[in-house]
């Protein structure tokens, strides 16, 4: 087994055909500043040369991820340098789960806890999702004044159909484990703490099978799910850009803030 730091909040291991990617900024919710994203996104690409890696596991140390870092002071840095810096800053979302979808070793997402905003956009650009039997997995996008972007509409689509879509997306409430295995959207659940091993166990599954068969059936499948992709989501980080210069925006931050209620007007 071997160990390699990616930066300083992300640990590849690799052992045989199986690679465990592990976010770790030390408090047990890995909310994905800045800096995280692109650490992610770069280990993502570090796969594309790999031909010993067949399956790779993502876990996040304590929880999976509380979403983008609304309090990352990098992040309001490029939004306070105007239109220009705000569409730059804005696809390091998109790029991530983009990057991850492009990975040809099977990826598996394994969740305990919460997988909240971007977490969810990630785990649905990755192939399999194994959840912890208390885990939940929420959008609160919308409730926060903005859209739901990073590529993630068209691809949940393709997982649990546009209806529930509609719920997961718009609403913002938790989707509990049970209730996402209904849906489509987690694949197992199993016991708290056990998520990683269960991940695991699907790993091994696809380390025994033939590589080049795996992966080209993974591309024909996406290719097939993911066709319109691009056409329907090229906007979405404009969408975002927009969303946050209204009113309503400043107001739903500064309710989460203050934990309370915000008062939308439509401005």
């Amino acid at each position: 087994m071997t160990t390699t730091k990616i930066g300083e909040f992300v640990t590849v291991e690799r052992d045989g055909a199986i690679a465990t990617v592990t976010m770790d900024r030390g408090d047990g919710r890995n909310a994905l500043s800045r800096q995280l994203i692109l650490e992610m996104t770069e280990t993502a690409r570090c796969f594309a040369d790999d031909l010993e890696t067949q399956a790779v596991i993502i876990t996040g140390k304590g929880a999976f991820t509380a979403g983008a870092d609304l309090k990352d002071p990098a992040m309001a840095r490029w939004q306070a340098n105007g239109l220009l810096a705000r569409r730059h800053m804005t696809r390091i979302g998109p790029d991530l789960c983009d990057a991850w979808e492009k990975v040809e070793q099977v990826t598996i997402c394994a969740i305990e806890k919460f997988c909240i905003g971007g977490g969810g956009a990630l785990a649905a650009a990755c192939d399999f999702r194994i959840m912890g039997r208390s885990a939940h997995m929420r959008l609160p996008e919308i409730p926060l004044g903005m859209n739901m972007s990073w590529h993630a509409v068209p691809r949940l689509v393709s997982l649990i159909g546009p209806s529930r879509t509609k719920q997961f997306v718009i609403f913002g409430e938790r989707v509990e484990a049970e209730l996402a295995l209904a849906w489509g959207l987690a694949d197992e659940v199993v016991p708290d703490g056990e998520a990683l091993a269960a991940a695991r166990r699907w790993a091994q599954k696809v380390a025994k099978l033939p590589p080049n068969a795996v992966r080209m059936s993974k591309q024909g499948v996406n290719a097939a799910a993911n066709a319109l992709h691009a056409a329907t989501t090229f906007m979405d980080l404009d969408q975002y850009a927009l969303a946050t210069t209204s009113e309503d925006y400043r107001e739903a931050i500064k309710a989460f803030l203050e934990k309370r209620e915000p008062k939308f007007t439509g401005r």
